[in-house]
């Protein structure tokens, strides 16, 4: 039997971070999912996580930890693929460390994804956006770095990890007119910013002060902000622009949603794809033809393309009389 805390423990720390060079953020989704599947596999097994071998992870259990994440703990599809994601690169990284569980590490690799819905994605009107960006009160400290915060995540369609680990020096020297954007996968993009988004920037500065912290956004204790800070704020604000535009209510709006409604906009403003992938930072147009799916303008450049068939119309005409008579002394010959 082979423990599993050690090899836990150095995937986790050394493997994922210095021969994987995984992002913070990858390395902490993947401690997360190690959480839930430790936790499950010692209540399965009735024992302390410290006392989990590698050999407890087999198929039925984590086919069986799948299935919690999906119906106990009521995840998505794309969240049961992504934690199955992680188990395997583990039993990747066992394969060289542990040949005696090599039939497991096989067998755990054969585990199928779940295939997902493609959905459509959610996006905010123009007005529905002028409104959110307006609400945050530009009179106190959080209200200036709210706006702040919305006005450049839609501005540059910025995903929740981006926006929160936006860096002071991610600006050029005095000034704000680009900022440099450290993208997922490790991509980079410079993006050129509005002057609507500039003012708010400044406006945040000067209510921010000088302090030793890097990051860009911060809480009133002067911390970095979390994800779950940041969903509370738009919710906050969402709440408060219904009140000018109330089809805000009817809407789910997260983080995300804010980098949809930049897509969509970007999109019916270019007509290019290409540019909207450019603005987004996604590795291939593939992860991009979903908001053309959504835009009912290409649609309808798609109808205009193509002319009618030409087929008229016709026109019912009740059969005479000498027909229905026939066909009675049809039915009663029969």
């Amino acid at each position: 039997m082979t423990s599993l805390a050690p090899h836990l423990t150095d995937y986790l720390v050394d493997h994922l971070p210095r021969h994987r060079s995984a992002s913070p953020h990858t390395v902490a989704t993947y401690a997360h999912s190690f959480t839930l599947l430790v936790r499950f596999a010692a209540d399965r097994r009735r024992c302390r996580p410290i006392d989990l071998q590698v050999e407890d992870l087999g198929p039925d259990l984590i086919l069986a930890f799948l299935d919690h994440i999906e119906e106990g703990r009521r995840n998505s599809v794309s969240t049961r693929n992504a934690r199955l994601a992680a188990v395997r690169s583990f039993f990747r990284y066992i394969e060289y460390k542990v040949p005696a569980c090599l039939d497991q590490a096989l067998r755990i690799h054969a585990l199928p994804r779940k295939r997902t819905t493609m959905r459509l994605v959610d996006a905010l009107t123009i007005e529905e956006v002028r409104a959110l960006l307006a609400a945050p009160d530009g009179h106190t400290y959080c209200g200036l770095r709210d706006r702040a915060m919305l006005h450049i995540a839609y501005a540059c369609g910025l995903r929740a990890s981006e926006l929160l680990g936006l860096q002071m020096i991610a600006f050029p020297p005095a000034s704000l007119a680009t900022v440099r954007i450290h993208g997922k996968g490790r991509r980079e993009r410079v993006l050129p910013l509005w002057r609507e988004t500039q003012q708010a920037l400044r406006g945040w500065l000067g209510a921010r002060g000088a302090t030793s912290e890097p990051t860009l956004f911060l809480s009133r204790a002067g911390e970095p902000l979390s994800r779950d800070g940041l969903a509370l704020m738009v919710a906050k604000h969402v709440r408060q622009a219904a009140l000018s535009c109330p089809s805000l209510l009817s809407k789910r709006v997260t983080p995300h949603v804010l980098r949809h409604s930049c897509a969509a906009h970007t999109l019916a403003a270019t007509g290019d794809i290409r540019k909207v992938s450019l603005w987004l930072g996604h590795a291939s147009l593939r992860s991009t033809e979903v908001y053309l799916r959504a835009d009912p303008v290409e649609k309808l450049a798609i109808l205009a393309a193509h002319a009618p068939p030409g087929v008229k119309p016709g026109r019912f005409r009740p059969p005479s009389d000498k027909l229905l008579a026939m066909l009675a002394m049809a039915g009663n010959s029969a």
